[in-house]
């Protein structure tokens, strides 16, 4: 008798455990669900691309020797000014 307890019944549980709920947890990192999803004006991709074209256009323009005053290295500094302008309004896009 060396399971029983003093009414003579078996200790220990009957059942089986209940089933987590819900999906096993992970070790890996997930990041939390934003409550709301930003969306930016509609300006701001346009804003971008033309940005890109114009600064672009103006580099291969000057190269080209079709703008005023010839080939210069204002244009240029202008063309890259324009593009980095339009990364940086890139980096707003959601």
């Amino acid at each position: 008798m060396a399971g029983e307890t003093k009414k003579g019944k078996r200790g220990g549980r009957v059942t089986a455990p209940a089933a987590p709920k819900g999906p096993a947890p992970s070790s890996r990192y997930t990041p939390p669900v934003p409550r709301k999803v930003k969306v930016s004006p509609r300006w701001v991709p346009i804003a971008m691309g033309v940005l890109l074209a114009l600064g672009s256009a103006l580099i291969i323009l000057n190269y080209l020797n079709i703008l005023p005053g010839g080939a210069s290295n204002a244009y240029l500094l202008v063309g890259l000014g324009m593009i980095t302008a339009g990364f940086i309004t890139a980096t707003q896009w959601r």
